[in-house]
């Protein structure tokens, strides 16, 4: 099971974080990890290449790992875009976890 932490203050997203495999099929056949890896993935690329934040992150590819934390100290106007991105990587990790509840844990704190 794959395990995805979302991570707020003051109501803005600031992070994210994942762990574990999904187990749907076999590696290089799970359409559920590799769904859930995109959607992550491109919001992590999209906060530093689009928005331009230079995000702290984590990964360890043999135990599924990320975790990506925005820096305290960014523009107000980097703050909300960074917020649409994760928001809208929360959107899609939330609406496969609608369909794949078994191998995704889904947690906003």
């Amino acid at each position: 099971m794959v395990k995805v932490r979302f991570s707020t203050e003051d109501g803005k997203f600031t992070g994210v974080e994942c762990e574990g495999h999904a187990g749907y099929a076999a590696e290089g056949e799970d359409i559920v990890c590799a769904a859930l890896s995109s959607v992550i993935q491109t919001a992590v690329l999209g906060v530093m290449r689009i928005v331009g934040v230079n995000v702290g992150y984590e990964t360890d590819e043999e135990r599924g790992y990320l975790k990506a934390i925005l820096p305290k100290d960014i523009s107000d106007d980097e703050w909300h875009d960074a917020d649409i991105i994760l928001k809208t990587a929360y959107l899609g990790a939330s609406d496969l976890h609608e369909t794949f509840s078994d191998f995704i844990e889904l947690e906003v704190k």
